[in-house]
């Protein structure tokens, strides 16, 4: 009795803790509260699955109960063997078109919405951002305005954005759950899909497809600004100055050191393509270190000190030469100068 107690006690601590934790989380990284067109679409398709499930869960309990109360064994009815109907045909038909039927009422909408997410008939005259997938990063490139930028993707609120989405290693997915639904970013080819924010936010976003030891790092953001904020935000990083020198003398310091320390190989700061690392430009702006450490001065030099500790296979470590705390604390003041936009993700308020 006492073991049986504790099952039940066992399974209520463990039913409760669900409960809880699965309301923890983000508002702005979720699939149940849609800011955008795709996840609008996509959530229709799941509460009318889980109407279907729902309704069919429903009908078994229902038909369960009246056969346990109708058939049930009576008294004096220790022998009785009830009419069996094996092989009947009206039943056969019967419990094989319901599930094809609610299959067809699920599989119409779902195939509608990804031809529609697909569409590409309104490209032309879109913003395109040309979207990439690296371990363990996304680059984002803004065809036809020199505009380059690395985990924080900015968009106009109420517009379609295309985005033509493809990896440089191995399989990565783009996932932002708020305002849209996933794609792959696959090395063969280039997978295309439209996104369009409803109002001004922060989203999170993630890489959907397991692809490394630091898969569940591959964070980034997607910033929906008004139009006029975007259009902003586009002279802002055109007119953004590589060669600016900062005004403080540990900044310029660090200025120095970027360069001859050979970060400026691989981190590119303006619109160059030819970066191998993520692009830096409006980097003081970011909200994150490496995609997942708040931006402090401190995660910075942590970040440049010792990378893999942080983010486990990234291909940055080894790749410079050794920094000292000096050095990596005169470099972290110089990326935190970059600082080409007054349109932010605090300026939209909350993030």
């Amino acid at each position: 009795m006492k073991s049986r107690m504790g099952k039940v006690k066992l399974f209520l601590l463990f039913g409760i803790t669900s409960l809880v934790l699965a309301a923890c989380g983000k508002e702005n990284l979720t699939s149940l509260d849609p800011k955008g067109y795709g996840a609008e679409s996509s959530f229709n398709i799941m509460m009318l699955s889980l109407i279907i499930m729902i309704g069919v869960f429903l009908v078994v309990i229902v038909i369960y109960t009246l056969a346990l109360i109708r058939f049930r064994q009576k008294k004096g009815q220790e022998n009785y063997i009830p009419k069996q109907v094996e092989g009947n045909h009206k039943l056969e038909v019967l419990w094989t078109s319901i599930p094809i039927l609610l299959v067809l009422i699920l599989a119409i909408p779902t195939v509608i919405s990804v031809f529609d997410l697909a569409d590409e008939t309104d490209a032309s005259s879109s913003i395109n951002i040309d979207v990439t997938g690296n371990q363990y990063w996304w680059n984002f490139d803004y065809t036809g305005e020199e505009i380059q930028t690395s985990q924080d993707l900015y968009i106009p609120v109420g517009e379609k954005v295309y985005l033509h989405v493809k990896s440089s290693d191995v399989v990565h997915s783009f996932w932002v759950p708020t305002i849209s639904g996933k794609i792959d970013a696959n090395p063969e080819n280039t997978n295309t899909m439209y996104i369009e924010a409803y109002e001004e936010g922060v989203y999170w976003g993630k890489c959907a497809e397991l692809c490394g030891p630091s898969h569940s790092l591959m964070d980034f953001k997607v910033i929906a600004v008004s139009p006029e904020k975007y259009e902003q935000w586009v002279a802002d990083m055109q007119n953004a100055d590589p060669e600016e020198v900062p005004a403080e003398a540990v900044a310029q310091e660090g200025k120095e050191l970027f360069e001859s320390k050979s970060c400026i190989a691989c981190h590119a700061i303006g619109s160059s393509p030819n970066a191998v690392g993520p692009n830096l430009t409006n980097y003081a702006n970011r909200t994150t270190v490496a995609g997942i450490k708040d931006v402090t001065k401190e995660n910075l030099v942590e970040w440049l000190l010792d990378p893999e500790s942080i983010k486990p296979g990234n291909l940055m470590t080894g790749n410079y030469p050794e920094l000292t705390e000096d050095e990596a604390n005169s470099i972290a003041e110089y990326l935190l100068q970059l600082d080409h936009s007054e349109v932010t993700p605090q300026s939209i308020g909350e993030w």
